[in-house]
């Protein structure tokens, strides 16, 4: 019985304890009007042209390796593959 008690006094402190506790918690900061004000700023009418940058060098298809290169490391993978897989097959000890 006494076990009950103290178990009941536990319950009781812990829940008074949360009952003080404040309400800054992520739910109530993440509420729609502080979560809209920046996009609402971000999407401000924009008054400036866009300007070109001289100095970008970004193209439409990536550089292809050269050949030698590609097949070497084609070659690489191959024979890396084969000794995984004769690994596998080797019986375990």
């Amino acid at each position: 019985m006494r076990k009950l008690v103290a178990l009941a006094a536990l319950a009781t402190a812990t829940l008074a304890l949360a009952a003080c506790g404040s309400s800054d918690d992520a739910s109530t900061e993440a509420s729609a009007d502080t979560v809209e004000m920046p996009a609402d700023s971000a999407l401000a009418p924009v008054n400036e042209a866009p300007v070109a940058d001289p100095s970008a060098t970004a193209t439409d298809a990536p550089e292809a390796m050269p050949e030698p290169v590609a097949t070497e490391a084609a070659d690489a993978a191959a024979d890396v593959a084969a000794k995984a897989a004769a690994a596998a097959e080797e019986p375990a000890e």
